[in-house]
């Protein structure tokens, strides 16, 4: 997943010590209760002039952190070995359904991409937790194709499984807004089910991603088993037509206007949920807010520490 030779190693300094990059990354997994490989901390690393081979070797600092089996945690966290491993068996269950699914919502009229987010897209999910989905519209049809999408949510439902399909853009909103170290890691962890071409300039278009994580250009791999849905079949293309036609594209116009309006007024209390033609970001319990919490808290904890005195040289955010 991730290209350690040398020549592309990133070359621009970031400011940070070796000890602290690698700390911070393994303290923002933490978060997750979720341990890295060496060459995960790595991928996850803010500093952009640290070499694999300095990763390695910060990583034998027994009064910060731990190792078992191939995962690092930090000290006195190694029972989320455990934990990983349960979850991964969990989620390699949950593919399968999450890949039937994103079939289905891909093949519906205006999709453009399809991609998994949140905890399976690292697969690190827990039984009976829901499948986390963005979708790319194509323009002036996102809230027709978040009407159809919670159709196949509620199908779904009748086989036990949980769908969220809770961001959903245009191709006219590809560049995020948004520029922070949470939303670079969901960029860097999605995994495309289908649209890869617009998953790619997607990528592109947010680059300002190097600024947090410069080591995590390279796209996640799909699961074993699970494979990328092609091209739009027949039934989407005739949609499409027929939803094109004036008699029906009123339906975009007038569900968009009654959604923005119950959406807003629902998720007034979350600073992380955004509504308008090109954008529904239905994030109600503002996870971002928790993690960026949670992670300054445990950086917090080092800079108390004696034993982390290089971690403590630099601002943990």
């Amino acid at each position: 997943m991730v290209d350690l030779s040398s020549e592309n190693l990133p070359q621009k300094a970031h400011g940070t010590g070796v000890l602290h990059s690698v700390f911070h990354a393994l303290a923002y997994a933490d978060v997750f209760d979720y341990p890295l490989t060496a060459t995960e901390v790595y991928r996850y690393l803010p500093s952009t002039n640290t070499s694999y081979q300095e990763v390695v070797q910060a990583l034998t600092d027994e009064a910060l952190f731990s190792k078992r089996d191939d995962y690092y945690t930090l000290r006195g966290r190694e029972g989320i070995v455990e934990t990983r491993q349960r979850r991964a068996e969990v989620s390699s269950q949950l593919w399968l359904k999450a890949a039937r699914y994103g079939q289905i919502i891909a093949s519906l009229p205006f999709i453009r991409m399809v991609a998994v987010t949140g905890s399976l897209a690292m697969n690190n999910v827990e039984e009976g937790k829901d499948i986390d989905f963005m979708l790319v519209t194509a323009p002036d049809r996102l809230w027709t194709c978040r009407a159809f999408a919670l159709f196949v949510v509620r199908l779904a439902k009748l086989e036990g499984v949980d769908l969220c399909p809770n961001y959903l853009i245009t191709t006219n909103a590809l560049a995020l807004e948004e520029h922070s170290l949470y939303v670079a890691h969901e960029l860097a962890q999605m995994i495309p089910l289908s649209g890869r071409e617009i998953y790619d300039e997607m990528r592109r278009l947010n680059g300002w991603m190097a600024d947090y994580l410069p080591n995590s250009l390279m796209v996640a791999e799909l699961p074993k088993g699970v494979h990328p849905v092609q091209k739009p079949s027949w039934t989407q293309n005739v949609l499409e037509f027929l939803f094109r036609l004036p008699f029906l594209s009123w339906f975009e116009n007038w569900e968009m206007n009654r959604k923005i309006k119950r959406l807003s007024r629902e998720q007034s209390s979350s600073i992380e949920s955004f509504f308008s033609a090109d954008v529904c970001k239905g994030h109600i319990d503002r996870h971002g807010e928790s993690v960026v919490t949670a992670l300054a808290a445990r950086m917090e904890k080092a800079t108390d520490s004696q034993t982390a005195t290089e971690v403590a040289s630099t601002n943990a955010l």
